[in-house]
């Protein structure tokens, strides 16, 4: 069995509204995955205030509700009591534990995991990823076409590796899906999304949402038909209502779309849920 978890950042659930551009006009692919393969899930974990992004990721990825355990949502990079959370369990190193091949397809534009480890700030991924270093993915990888940029095209990085091309959403998707057919579970980080609702653009939010759509229209047919299971969640609403700047409260989508879907969704009601029930799908 594989398994793509595709974690798209800061994408809640909301009704449709002229300031919400989570809607079929901008993103078909997505809204189709929403509307028949989805549920939709507490991010919020019981504690007061809109969720954030180091505490729900760090749920997301370990399946203990760091925000209960921190006492508050947690904005930005780990602390060091987040950090010991996620170095001490999370979800590469259980599925590892099970002789599973794990990968996180995210390139860093570095040498090596050592040159990442030495950053002194560190996301919840990249703090889980250097738990298991052989799942890290370097520019070397990018340059190659065995890593996938965080804006999918390359076009962020163009000031500082323009020797790197730019690329078409959909050639990231090839990309992707041949990572996830040599492992058995595969991470992408997209957190683009995030960016954009913190924006309050809404021209910016659908540009962002278009791109993924394609990128994700692509990614769904060679999974489909290659029998991969596909999942998709976030760790909190924000780009869904582009009206407000910060975090929204509202329920994100889980998505799991191919052989495991029935499952896992059956086991996930919130982002406590996600780690426990991609593990148990291997057993």
């Amino acid at each position: 069995m594989k398994v793509l978890f595709l974690f798209i950042d800061g994408v809640g659930l909301r009704d449709a509204a002229t300031d919400n551009p989570v809607n079929p006009e901008v993103c078909p692919a997505l809204c189709r995955l929403i509307s028949a393969h989805s549920k939709p899930i507490d991010a919020c974990l019981g504690v007061a205030g809109p969720p954030q992004s180091a505490t729900g990721q760090g749920t997301m990825f370990t399946g203990v509700n760091c925000a209960a355990a921190m006492g508050k949502h947690c904005e930005g990079f780990p602390g060091p009591g987040l950090r010991k959370i996620i170095e001490s369990d999370n979800l590469f190193l259980r599925l590892k534990a099970r002789g599973k091949r794990v990968c996180f397809s995210d390139a860093y534009l570095v040498d090596s995991a050592d040159e990442l480890a030495a950053r002194r700030f560190k996301s919840v991924t990249t703090v889980m990823a250097l738990t298991a270093p052989e799942t890290i993915r370097t520019v070397d990888d990018l340059s190659c076409g065995r890593a996938v940029m965080q804006d999918l095209t390359r076009e962020t990085i163009q000031d500082r590796w323009p020797d790197i091309s730019v690329i078409p959403p959909q050639r990231a998707a090839e990309h992707l899906f041949a990572i996830a057919r040599e492992n058995d579970f595969t991470l992408y980080e997209f957190f683009q999304t995030d960016v954009s609702g913190h924006s309050m653009d809404y021209a910016r939010a659908c540009a962002v949402l278009r791109t993924y759509d394609r990128f994700l229209a692509s990614l769904v047919r060679f999974t489909e038909a290659a029998g991969i299971t596909l999942v998709m969640t976030s760790d909190h609403g924000n780009v869904e209502n582009i009206s407000e700047r910060g975090h929204t409260t509202n329920k994100v989508p889980f998505i799991a779309f191919g052989p495991k879907e029935r499952f896992l969704r059956d086991r996930v009601e919130s982002l406590v849920d996600v780690t426990p029930a991609i593990v148990a799908a291997y057993d």
